[in-house]
């Protein structure tokens, strides 16, 4: 799964590594949470853009808001048919930047997991495969979400967890982004582990476990 990750690159260079429009003024994040507000970019015709959805998505046809605590993730096994992501899966793809993203390792004989760091080994922001959504509140407001895909971990994850968000190389942002896409199997086949070759980990501090803390203490490397 990915339930936390950090996202400090300047506006800058962000809209250069996505070639898009410069994204909303951003403070650096260290410990990024679900259901706090995070960018995402879309494709809008002539160019990406970047946009803010709450992290957690919420299918158009819930009655209630606290769904998105349950749908941070979508499977990348299961999006295409699971009700609450299918729609977003087939018309509202989305990328979502970061700078890396934590995930906690099973210690045997501890009940205290230890968390890790991983980055790509060139340090460029990387790309989750995303779902965006738009939901309705009750008085009539308009809220946008969104969803990280995960798949099976490899073989840098696997000694830490079994699962991983789906990391898209750049040569398939535009594939994934296409708003008529017709090709389900196509895009099923673009979620996969990234390569293990391109990304490095360590492990950090226990104060990431807490989202009150969002320093560069928590992605920093122990010892």
């Amino acid at each position: 799964m990915c339930g936390r990750f950090a996202l400090y690159s300047d506006p800058f260079t962000l809209a250069r590594r996505f070639e898009a429009d410069a994204p909303p003024e951003l403070s650096p994040r260290y410990n990024v949470a679900p259901s706090q507000n995070i960018p995402i970019v879309r494709d809008e015709g002539e160019k990406r853009h970047f946009a803010l959805a709450r992290w957690g998505l919420i299918p158009h046809w819930a009655k209630d808001i606290k769904i998105g605590y349950s749908t941070i993730n979508a499977r990348a096994e299961t999006v295409a048919s699971k009700p609450a992501f299918r729609n977003a899966f087939r018309h509202r793809r989305c990328l979502i930047p970061a700078d890396g993203f934590y995930e906690w390792q099973v210690i045997p004989g501890s009940k205290i997991k230890q968390p890790w760091f991983i980055v790509l080994v060139d340090r460029e922001p990387m790309a989750f495969a995303g779902l965006w959504e738009r939901w309705r509140r009750p008085e009539g407001e308009e809220l946008e979400s969104c969803s990280i895909i995960v798949t099976e971990a490899n073989e840098i994850m696997r000694p830490i967890h079994d699962r991983m968000p789906v990391i898209l190389a750049p040569c398939d942002w535009d594939a994934w982004l296409e708003p008529e896409a017709k090709d389900a199997g196509g895009l099923q086949g673009l979620l996969k582990p990234y390569s293990a070759e391109g990304m490095a980990a360590w492990p950090v501090t226990t104060k990431v476990n807490s989202p009150r803390n969002d320093s560069v203490e928590c992605m920093e490397a122990l010892g």
